[in-house]
């Protein structure tokens, strides 16, 4: 008995050694940081001088600064935008490849590629495929007689241009998850409902879309996280424009911490943009919960 415990101790001992470094390194950048952010939210702080409390006014400020709400409603569009149709995409996709066709593999490789490239690089490709003059949407596009727009540079589509990147870039992970999904649904609920006379959309609708309750659930929660950081897309295709129709909660913040040197400012954008994620996974949650 005493050996047991001896083997039990020493095998607890290890398993704490081993978890012991990724929970150093997640309190020190990430738990600290986060810590820190909010103690400075409530700061003057411009990085030169040391920080000097200010109470809530850096609140108070955020309610009447209208570049906030703009970056805000910008966010928000987006999240309209690309979280239905990343969801739409994703599970599209993996239903089509859900299956046991020739060619499957190489297609759920090359779907899954853009999720490996750095978003730098995929925004930087992007910038050349809407071009206006030189670029390849608009050249093919010609090839049909029909003028391509200005899609970087129209206020009105530059959004949605962000949001057709930040679809081809991400819809990849997502397609796995759903046909890791796909994968765990028994087959013996699709013979049992095509015995029953059952046709396709009624064996989608009753047997594939509740048995991925779950799996929606966490797609559509890792989207909205996603997309109210979105951050390098708007920075390197737009910058922000035009006329402020791209800039994001995350570009604003990036803004004033390190062009303006406001970080006081930008801690107290960052916990409300916090609160705001966590208000939305929360409602999430209880969507897919009624679903269920």
């Amino acid at each position: 008995m005493k050996d047991k415990n001896r083997i039990m101790r020493k095998q607890n001992l290890i398993g704490r050694l081993f978890v012991a470094p990724p929970v150093l390194l997640f309190l020190i950048f990430t738990l600290l940081p986060m810590a820190m952010a909010i103690g400075l939210s409530f700061t003057d702080y411009d990085i030169i001088n040391a920080p000097k409390f200010s109470g809530l006014h850096n609140f108070k400020k955020m309610i009447h600064d209208e570049f906030f709400w703009i970056a805000l409603r910008n966010t928000c569009y987006y999240t309209v935008l690309y979280v239905p149709l990343g969801l739409l995409l994703s599970l599209g996709t993996a239903l089509f490849l859900n299956s046991e066709r020739r060619m499957v593999g190489l297609f759920r490789t090359l779907f899954y590629l853009p999720v490996l490239s750095s978003s730098v690089a995929t925004a930087t490709l992007w910038f050349w495929i809407l071009n206006p003059q030189l670029g390849l949407l608009n050249g093919i596009l010609g090839i049909f007689g029909i003028d391509g727009p200005a899609w970087l540079y129209d206020s009105k589509l530059a959004m949605l241009s962000i949001v057709m990147m930040s679809l081809w870039a991400g819809f990849g992970g997502n397609m796995m998850i759903f046909l890791s999904g796909l994968k765990g649904i028994p087959g013996t609920y699709y013979e049992a409902a095509k015995v029953e006379g059952a046709g396709r959309l009624q064996r989608f609708r009753y047997i594939t879309m509740p048995s991925l309750t779950k799996t929606t659930f966490l797609v559509s929660t890792m989207l909205i996280i996603g997309t109210f950081q979105v951050f390098d897309q708007a920075f390197v295709l737009t910058k922000g424009g035009p006329g402020n129709a791209t800039i994001t909660l995350v570009y604003y913040i990036y803004n004033n911490g390190f062009n303006n040197l406001n970080m006081g400012y930008a801690s107290a954008i960052s916990l409300v943009l916090f609160l705001i994620i966590v208000t939305m996974t929360i409602i999430n949650q209880k969507i897919n919960k009624a679903e269920i």
